[in-house]
């Protein structure tokens, strides 16, 4: 049932889009994690000075760089139950949030335009080895995202192609 609503288009970009907030330069750790919370996203959209789509953030990143040392992640097979090598932790998370969100910002990767099928964007997807993808219009400005969760989510709400 998946591919068919996929293929014949009862699922298009429009109906699985998430629209978010865009980051500027400026803005803080703080409003990345507030928004991909609240909208259940991994990444938000960076526009440079020029008021381009230049790169993103994603939380990953963000949690890599200024959460785990790089010992942490080297030997996390070997890591037990008992952790205490962080002192501080919420002094740490404070500094963390507080942070300018310029050093995180990453290479854009593909986009996709509102206007392709829905079928293309998981295809990227995939091939992205990612769960989200970010759509432009036909100028290149972002209008949103598409998130697996939220083809899950869309999907989960046709009951009409479930036979009793």
């Amino acid at each position: 049932m998946f591919i068919y609503g996929i293929y014949d288009m009862t699922m298009d970009i429009q109906r699985v889009l998430i629209p978010t907030i865009i980051i500027r330069s400026g803005m803080q750790v703080r409003d990345v994690f507030t928004e991909c919370g609240k909208l259940h996203v991994h990444a938000l959209p960076f526009y440079d000075e020029n008021n381009l789509l230049a790169g993103k953030i994603t939380l990953k990143n963000i949690m890599k760089f200024s959460c785990l040392p790089e010992h942490m992640i080297e030997l996390a097979h070997l890591l037990g139950n008992q952790m205490s090598c962080v002192e501080n932790a919420e002094e740490k998370a404070s500094e963390v949030i507080c942070n300018p969100i310029e050093p995180y910002v990453r290479p854009l990767g593909d986009t996709i335009s509102e206007k392709e099928p829905l079928i293309k964007a998981l295809a990227i997807m995939e091939r992205n080895e990612t769960s989200y993808i970010f759509v432009v219009d036909d100028k290149g400005d972002y209008v949103g995202q598409i998130t697996i969760q939220g083809i899950a989510k869309v999907m989960s709400e046709m009951d009409s192609l479930c036979a009793p």
